[in-house]
């Protein structure tokens, strides 16, 4: 599933959002809006749309939809906090870890609404999915972080934060025909092959940088 072609798509689509952002948010930067602001922004709604998903017996298109919407802005809104932080020269130590730690309050709130869903619609199997989407969401991100403590790469595979978004807003989007179920199983499937990947790749460049040795 890493290949060079998958690698370059997801360097390609990336490197162009992050173009974009930085685009986006120039003339914020003239502000006095910190990213700061912009993280508590998005996290705010994306506690907003979790909130909002359990209700959806009352109506359900109206309630996914506007869910799907909310959590969409409010991801958009955490990612271009980086942005600002990059072209604005706002960046700080306390920034960086706010918006990483905010990033997993966000997701791992909606996959917990979505869950409690899935209990209310008796889908014990989709709960069981649900809150093991949420731990290979989580192990995701930890991965990586270990990884770059270590002085390694642990970027690779397919998915990252801004898939996992995706798969979320299509599985609320398309919840009324059925769909939220298998967009969560989707996620669950993506999350956990990621993990496996950075950890042999991890693995890998241990064992290129000691020769084979010290590493179990």
């Amino acid at each position: 599933m890493n290949t060079p072609q998958l690698r370059r798509v997801q360097q390609g689509y990336t490197a162009g959002f992050r173009s974009l952002a930085s685009r986006s948010v120039t003339g914020l930067a003239r502000t006095r809006v910190t990213p700061n602001v912009l993280t508590t922004a998005g996290v705010s709604l994306c506690l907003a749309a979790a909130v909002l998903v359990p209700f959806e017996n009352r109506n359900a298109w109206l309630v996914y939809w506007a869910s799907a919407g909310i959590f969409v802005v409010g991801s958009v809104l955490d990612i271009l906090d980086g942005a600002l932080a990059r072209v604005g020269g706002k960046s700080t130590p306390f920034g960086a870890f706010l918006d990483s730690t905010t990033d997993r309050v966000g997701e791992g709130a909606m996959l917990a609404a979505i869950a409690l869903v899935f209990s209310q619609q008796g889908k014990g199997w989709a709960v069981v999915v649900a809150v093991a989407a949420v731990v290979g969401s989580f192990l995701v991100s930890y991965t990586r972080a270990k990884a770059e403590a270590l002085g390694l790469r642990g970027d690779v595979g397919f998915g990252s934060r801004a898939e996992r978004v995706v798969m979320i807003t299509a599985g609320l989007i398309f919840a009324p025909w059925g769909g939220l179920p298998w967009a969560i199983v989707a996620l669950c499937a993506t999350a956990w092959l990621t993990v496996v990947q950075r950890v042999l790749h991890v693995r890998t460049q241990l064992k290129q940088s000691s020769g084979g040795t010290n590493v179990r």
